[in-house]
């Protein structure tokens, strides 16, 4: 079929905002950016803010379905708290392992970071990912999907 007649491509609306957050990294996101495009280990591209539902990760590795998250002073208050909890729930539904680490670990303790990177990467995941939500329209009828 010729290219023209294809569906059309359907943009991505978080992609702008994706591209945004990439040009105003912090100073840790850009230390630690560096480092984990040297890391030696097979099978590991991690993107940055990677867009996984409705939420950007600092960093995210697909296909160790691996999440690094760096965070800042907002992220000690209560309203940031509450928010990383539903965050890091929301990635762990999908199968993600979440690091989380402080803007200031990043800046003075880089090696050590990457050495839980690291070891996470090689650890194998203690869990398999749980099975996906059923849709909306087989939960509303107990959860059999389309009757026949």
């Amino acid at each position: 079929m010729p290219r023209n007649e294809q569906r059309p491509y359907k943009r991505d609306s978080r992609v702008p905002g994706a591209r945004q957050l990439r040009r105003a990294m912090t100073d840790a996101e850009r230390k630690l950016w560096w480092r984990l495009r040297e890391l030696p280990v097979d099978h590991t591209h991690f993107r940055r803010q990677a867009t996984i539902g409705p939420y950007f990760a600092d960093f995210a590795c697909h296909q160790c379905k691996l999440v690094v998250e760096i965070d800042g002073g907002q992220h000690n208050l209560s309203d940031g708290m509450a928010a990383d909890v539903t965050r890091t729930t929301f990635l762990e539904s999908r199968g993600y392992r979440v690091l989380r680490f402080w803007n200031n670990d990043v800046l003075q303790n880089i090696d050590g970071v990457m050495q839980r990177i690291f070891d996470a990467l090689n650890s194998p995941i203690s869990a398999a990912p749980p099975p996906l939500t059923p849709p909306r329209h087989a939960q509303a009828r107990g959860g059999r999907g389309k009757q026949r």
